[in-house]
């Protein structure tokens, strides 16, 4: 029955068009998009300004923010969508921090159902992890001091104890609590970690499991994963890997007060206690700069309040959830920036002031611009500048001396415009291909850029890692390699210098904007 709607809204989509006199529906970037479980819409239709939508992409475009996928939903409907290649619609995507929004949502689903109230302490779930003595604030630490990220902690233990312990929750309990809870911010991933436990601790399923016949199931989200830790507990904070219509599909349970198709999967009670301000990140700043900053208009539970009376879920690099309920839209977005401001600040300038109360007339001529836009959105590629002939002088083994990252040999084959890599690193060998302008997709076991990378039992939980590689010839002794993790916001480069029979490789990521760049040397391996 639900194929059957979408078919017919697809029918709709495509009649309107041929009347407007524009050959093809605008940003259905696939006809199986057709049969998601979120119906599409045209940005006029929806009262929003295709023009403004372009001046946006072109935007982006400019800035320095690399945006991987954008989607806009006004009324519940799908106007606007567009993935920036490699990357694609049906590819997961690292959320970091946008993942504890759905913890907080597990924590709703558990109160919903009686298991626990946000007033419970948090010591009460954990009497076999409690230290040898309970601090007077450790007693009073509540859920709701976990949701709204004012534990007491000080400074922010979650690299630490991630890094060095296999027992979080007990590394968690026996730190000191240096203010009341409740008194004062502070950002804890490890916060939300203890949402995660805590969700296991009274259902014995990790929050992924949880979540799946309450949340992810009723709103067509599959596929997705999420790390553990050490003890099989999902990691809360970080972790989570969901698609971009995704991220869209829960902001839109948030703009509809908890209700998916006439079901009420959530009490709106609790949408609201999950997305009004309950603590501010620096309560000393004046008026004037707290109206500057999107993070400066309070934290909720495990959520951001935004200017416009808008509220999001983020995560680090510019993953965005973006409810704005005056305007009843939901954007998400996933990119690779140092800079999340600017990002948010690309919606409030280019695309709030197109939206508009009611429908609008259609412009074809910008709408065609629109369409042609979202086809050739694409991150840039570099070309090939030796003959293939030459590239297979190349085609040999280089052994590099000891280093602190403990590779051990890069062997090289070009063939047909693909260069073949072979990676030794720890005696472990990861085959990676490279396309010669063009990506070349494949998967590896090869850890990328994480943010989270020194934790214990890192990327446990997660299978091969999808990649896409290029590769090009800055002169004819230099390969420059891009390796694009494309299930997260991050690339690395690898740019190797060939002299006689030697080699030196410079590898660096995006992460840092290359400030760990790794040096190898290395000389043909006879």
């Amino acid at each position: 029955m639900k194929h059957g709607i979408h078919s017919i809204i697809l029918f709709l989509v495509f009649a309107f068009y041929a009347e407007q006199g524009i050959s093809q529906p605008l940003l259905a970037v696939e006809q199986k998009k057709a049969f998601a479980s979120l119906p599409r819409s045209l940005p006029e239709e929806e009262g929003v300004s295709s023009e403004r939508i372009l001046n946006f992409l072109n935007a982006a475009e400019k800035s320095k923010t690399e945006l991987h996928s954008f989607m806009m939903l006004r009324h519940g409907k799908v106007i606007v969508e567009g993935w920036w290649k490699p990357y694609e619609p049906d590819l997961k995507h690292t959320m970091y921090s946008c993942s504890k929004s759905f913890v907080a949502t597990a924590i709703g689903f558990a109160i919903n159902e009686n298991r626990l109230t946000v007033n419970d302490k948090v010591i009460s779930f954990f009497p076999d992890d409690q230290p040898a003595t309970i601090s007077e604030n450790l007693s009073e630490l509540s859920v709701k001091d976990l949701l709204s990220m004012s534990v007491g902690q000080e400074p922010d233990p979650t690299r630490s104890i991630v890094s060095r312990d296999s027992n979080w929750v007990k590394s968690f309990l026996a730190l000191p609590i240096m203010h009341k809870p409740g008194s004062r911010f502070l950002y804890n991933s490890m916060a939300t970690y203890m949402l995660s436990a805590i969700v296991q601790k009274l259902t014995g399923q990790k929050v992924i499991d949880y979540l799946k016949p309450r949340l992810f199931d009723p709103l067509g989200i599959e596929g997705m994963d999420w790390e553990v830790d050490s003890q099989d507990i999902n990691t809360g904070g970080w972790g989570l890997r969901i698609k971009t219509e995704d991220l869209a599909k829960f902001g839109q349970l948030f703009l509809q007060n908890g209700k998916w198709e006439g079901e009420q999967l959530l009490p709106a009670s609790w949408i609201k206690e999950a997305s009004t301000v309950k603590i501010l990140q620096h309560p000393d700043y004046s008026q004037e700069k707290r109206d500057s900053s999107d993070w400066e208009q309070g934290y909720c539970y495990q959520m951001w309040r935004c200017r416009h009376n808008a509220y999001r879920g983020d995560g680090a690099f510019g993953q965005f959830i973006i409810v704005m309920p005056d305007q009843e839209v939901v954007i998400a977005m996933t990119a690779e920036t140092a800079n999340m401001q600017e990002e948010i600040n690309l919606v409030w300038e280019y695309l709030l002031p197109g939206m508009h109360n009611s429908r609008l007339p259609v412009n074809n001529i910008t709408a065609t611009r629109l369409q042609q836009k979202i086809s050739s959105l694409a991150l840039p590629l570099s070309n090939n500048s030796i003959p293939s002939k030459a590239e297979k002088l190349f085609n040999k083994t280089y052994a590099f001396s000891p280093n602190e990252k403990e590779f051990q040999s890069f062997s090289f084959n070009f063939n047909n415009n693909t260069c073949s890599l072979n990676m030794v690193a720890d005696s472990i060998s990861y085959p990676l291909t490279f396309g010669a302008g063009k990506w070349q997709l494949s998967e590896t076991t090869k850890r990328g850029p994480y943010l989270v990378a020194g934790a214990k039992a890192g990327y446990v939980g997660l299978p091969p890692l999808k990649v896409a590689g290029s590769y090009s010839w800055s002169d004819k002794q230099t390969l420059e390699l891009t390796l694009r993790y494309i299930e997260s916001p991050h690339t690395e480069k690898m740019v190797c210098r060939f002299t006689d029979k030697n080699i030196s490789v410079d590898i660096e990521n995006s992460m840092d904007g290359g400030k760990s760049k790794l040096t190898l040397q290395g000389t043909v391996k006879e």
